[in-house]
Formats: C-alpha cells, sequence, structure tokens
C-alpha cells in the first residue's frame, strides 16, 4: 500500500503543463514527504485529488487526505470523519481541514474547534510554521481536541446527503476521487449527547480483574520506549529537512556560479580570438616593414641620414595607399592653418569675423579629408584580412 501511494503522489507532483497541481516547484519534494508520512501514521488518511472550488467561483484541482482521524473517548476508539485540503501555498501556509458527517451523523452546535460548516480551528492550525509544522502532528492535534469535545453526533433518522459543503473558503466537492468506504462510528441515537462509551459487562460478575504487576511495569516501559523514539524520528526528520533545505539553497547558488562561469568564459573566448587577430594583423605588418628595410638598405649608399628624400624612400603600392597619403596630409596641413589662424586673432593681427569665417571653411574641408581617410582605411583593412585568409588557407588545408 506504501509503495502504491508513493507512486500515486510521484505520478501527480511530476505532471507538467495544464495538468500540473498548482503548487510550488521547490515544495513539491516536501508535499510528497509530508503525505507518505501521514499515510505512514495514519494509513485511513490516504492522499487523493479533487476540485475545489473558491468563494470567486474559481475552481482548482488540489490534493487533499481523505479519510478518518481515530478519538479516544471515555476509553473507546472511535473514527472521526474528516478532510485535510492542501491549499495552492501549501506547506508555506496550513492545510484546510473539514469534518465531513455521514449521513447518519450531525456536528454539534456550537463547538469550540469546529464551526456549523465543518471548518476545524485548532491552535495548531493557526500556530503553523514551515518547515516545523507537518500533516502528522496535525492529525495527532485533531485526535487530541475531539477527544476533549466530540465534534459529532448521531442522529434518529438518516438525512439525506449534501454533497457540497458549504464553506467560509469555498465550496468541495467531496465526492470527486472518493472511493473508501467511511468507518462506521458505533451506533445510537442521541440527539444532543457525543456519541456514547459502550460499557462492557464484567466478565466475571461483578468482580474486578487485578493485573499482573510486572506485565503492567513492562507495557508502561514499552510505552515510555515508543515514545522515547517516536521523539527521536522527529527530531531526526525536522534535522534532515532543514539539512534538504540547506542543500537545496546550495545547489541554486551553485548553478548561479555555473551560469556566470560559463558567460566569463565565453568572454574570455571571444577576447582571445580578437587578439589573435591583432596578433596576425602585427605579425603582417612586421614582415613588411623588414621587407620594406631590406630592400631600402642598399639605397643609402653613405651612412649621412640627411641625404636621403623622404619623397624619394616611400614608394605608394596602390591607389589606396596614395589617397591616404593625401588626405592625411591635407589634413595635417589644415591643422596647422587653423593654428596659425589662432595665433593670428589672438594677436589681433585677423579681424575676429574673418577667422571665424576662415576657420569654417577650413574646418568643412577637413572633416571631408578625414571622412575620405577614414573609408579608405576600412577598405584596406578588408583587404588586409581577405590577404590573411589566402595565407592560412593552404596551411589548413594539408592539417
Amino acid at each position: 500500500m506504501a509503495q502504491y501511494t508513493q507512486q500515486f503522489l510521484n505520478s501527480l507532483l511530476s505532471q507538467g503543463g495544464p495538468a500540473a497541481l498548482p503548487y510550488a516547484e521547490g515544495m513539491k519534494w516536501h508535499i510528497r514527504q509530508h503525505l507518505l508520512h501521514l499515510t505512514e501514521a495514519y494509513p485511513s488518511l490516504q492522499p487523493k485529488t479533487a476540485v475545489f472550488t473558491h468563494n470567486d467561483g474559481r475552481t482548482i484541482n488540489l490534493l487533499q487526505a481523505d479519510g478518518t482521524v481515530p478519538m479516544l473517548f471515555q476509553g473507546v476508539t472511535y473514527n472521526i470523519p474528516v478532510i485535510i485540503w492542501l491549499m495552492e501555498s501549501y506547506p508555506h501556509h496550513a492545510p484546510l481541514v473539514f469534518v465531513n458527517p455521514t449521513r447518519d451523523m450531525v456536528i454539534k452546535r456550537p463547538h469550540p474547534f469546529v464551526s456549523p460548516n465543518g471548518i476545524v480551528s485548532i491552535p495548531y492550525i493557526h500556530s503553523w510554521v514551515f518547515p516545523a509544522s507537518n500533516l502528522v502532528e496535525l492529525a495527532r492535534n485533531l485526535s487530541h481536541f475531539f477527544a476533549r469535545d466530540p465534534p459529532l453526533y448521531s442522529q434518529r433518522k438518516p438525512s439525506n446527503p449534501n454533497p457540497n459543503l458549504s464553506t467560509g473558503y469555498g465550496s468541495v466537492n467531496s465526492s470527486v476521487g472518493s472511493t473508501a468506504v467511511r468507518p462506521a462510528i458505533p451506533p445510537g441515537v442521541y440527539s444532543s449527547t457525543p456519541l456514547p462509551t459502550p460499557t462492557p459487562p464484567p466478565p466475571y460478575g461483578s468482580g474486578r480483574i487485578m493485573e499482573d504487576p510486572a506485565e503492567v511495569f513492562k507495557k508502561n516501559a514499552i510505552h515510555e520506549l515508543v515514545e522515547s523514539l517516536n521523539g527521536d524520528i522527529r527530531e531526526m526528520r525536522k534535522k534532515r529537512e532543514g539539512e534538504m533545505e540547506g542543500m537545496f539553497g546550495a545547489r541554486a547558488v551553485l548553478r548561479k556560479h555555473d551560469e556566470e562561469l560559463r558567460i566569463g568564459l565565453k568572454e574570455m573566448q571571444d577576447e582571445m580570438e580578437a587578439l589573435e587577430q591583432q596578433l596576425q594583423m602585427v605579425l603582417m605588418n612586421t614582415d613588411i616593414l623588414e621587407g620594406w628595410l631590406r630592400e631600402n638598405e642598399g639605397k643609402l649608399g653613405s651612412n649621412d641620414l640627411n641625404s636621403v628624400d623622404a619623397d624619394d624612400a616611400f614608394e605608394l603600392c596602390d591607389a589606396l595607399s596614395k589617397q591616404t597619403l593625401d588626405c592625411t596630409a591635407s589634413d595635417l596641413a589644415l591643422e596647422d592653418t587653423i593654428y596659425a589662424l589662432d595665433k593670428a586673432v589672438q594677436e589681433g593681427a585677423v579681424p575676429f569675423d574673418q577667422y571665424i569665417r576662415n576657420v569654417r571653411l577650413l574646418s568643412r574641408e577637413q572633416f571631408f579629408h578625414r571622412a575620405t581617410a577614414s573609408k579608405v582605411k576600412a577598405v584596406q583593412m578588408q583587404a588586409q584580412v581577405a590577404s590573411m585568409a589566402s595565407r592560412a588557407q593552404p596551411q589548413y588545408a594539408f592539417s
């Protein structure tokens, strides 16, 4: 049965898309554990799915624990039918608990913990704090408070069942997903008294049976041992749940760091590729300069560098280079002219209006020379890249 319940919860909580249950993805593991622990401690409460209708008319498919909670009243155990709804914000908020009376039961009015429409309100629900609170402790508290004041009575005649429980939180369809038979409460006809305690007749007249003190001591010792073990198990469970929360948080941090490292690695790879391209450009320009030096070393003849004409030392290899040189020379000449005009207007040799007019004309001409040089440089860069690609192609062909 436990394996079937586990498979059932795994199937429900792993669904995606429109059929997915409306719980947070990070909380589904806790919801599964809470329901599994509840069914282990209280096999009469089984997880199911049903449609819950909110007050505004919205309907949503939710998980519920449907069944009975045992109640010890005057020495006899009774089964109180309940429905525990896990709302969308569970487990951060407490579940919604209803007493679900059968057709031969009626809710006690007034009751300190159960409203007339069946809503259960006990201190454990009001003080719900995640992750300390869970469904097992909730069921224990329900059993304890129901035993103090039973919420249900038997009625004389069966009444028509009401499938919809109208509550302050909405309406609940109690027939959806429920196929288990309710455990019967001992029969009796009472209109305003709690469920009766059957008094078995004494087996030996009116005499009293004395138990063996050794057996009593043994039972008490076993009871204390079981309580101690249950307390240790609860502490271990809380500790493990806290550790699991820490692991989930650490996993989220590690994922964030992994993403940051991937982005940094990508940026470093892009920068390395850009540096390799610049290195290839520098190496190519170095080869060109070294070749030029080898060709022109013999032209010097003597060691007198002043005898070398700069115009003869440099030869333009193509029209683009000549155009670049002309634009650069014009740009620098205009820059010198504007500088000379600045000096002249400061010394008062040139009127200010004439200075403004000449600077405007010279600046416009300088702008055109600079724009032309920029376009020529872009074309030369494309030609250099194409030349590098043509040189590298035979090497890759042999590799």
